[in-house]
């Protein structure tokens, strides 16, 4: 009896493998698609993450860059003049409509509504709390100017480099000369540095009795 038996068990598992061959071939492509997909959308949320940073860092800059022209009148055309969409509207409006050289309260009291707007992106609330910062200067203790940017200067962060850069400037308005060299010379290094802030980087270590190239 056990041939027999010992027969019947070997064909019944030939049977099997050969439904499962037959089912593998006939749905396994399934899997291969669905395996496709989550990495396919993966790569696609990287993308999208990537691509949002850099449009925020752009915008940014821009912004940034409108606000240092000399006249208001200037100021006005050149933010005007910034690209933007969605909440990028809303943001370059509220800069458009405070200009501290017409109206310093209301230019900070803007700010400060963005900053502390926690409906709106990180990026916009660190833009402001940068912009409203460099604003203020030595009207509030440079303590509570380091607090607000130390975060901003954390690995990760859209204006990583431009608070590293004003970090540096407390710095040597501490008096503290070596660590402000250091850090400077650490943004002139930075890849991640856009070139005109590398310029002021350069500069500032040379005004302060530093060679930009030493380590």
């Amino acid at each position: 009896m056990s041939n027999p038996e010992s027969f019947i068990d070997e064909v019944t598992e030939e049977v099997r493998r050969d439904k499962l061959f037959a089912m593998f071939r006939k749905y396994g492509w399934i899997g291969v698609v669905l395996v496709l997909a989550v990495v396919g959308g993966a790569a696609w949320t990287e993308w999208q993450r990537a691509s949002a940073a850099a449009r925020a860092q752009a915008f940014g800059d821009a912004l940034l860059t409108a606000l240092e022209a000399d006249t208001p009148e200037a100021r006005s055309a050149a933010l005007a003049a910034v690209p933007a969409d969605g909440e990028q509207v809303a943001l370059r409006d509220l800069m458009l409509a405070s200009d501290p050289a017409r109206d310093r309260a209301a230019a900070l009291a803007a700010l400060d509504k963005v900053a502390n707007d926690a409906s709106l992106p990180q990026v916009w609330r660190d833009l402001a709390v940068l912009r409203r910062s460099a604003l203020q200067g030595a009207d509030i203790p440079l303590a509570d100017r380091r607090a607000a940017l130390e975060p901003l200067a954390q690995p990760g962060r859209v204006f990583r480099v431009m608070a590293s850069e004003q970090l540096a400037y407390l710095l040597i308005e501490e008096g503290q000369t070596d660590a402000a060299i250091a850090s400077l010379r650490a943004l002139v290094s930075d890849a991640e540095a856009p070139g005109g802030l590398r310029n002021r980087a350069s500069q500032m270590i040379v005004a302060l009795g530093g060679d930009p190239a030493q380590g």
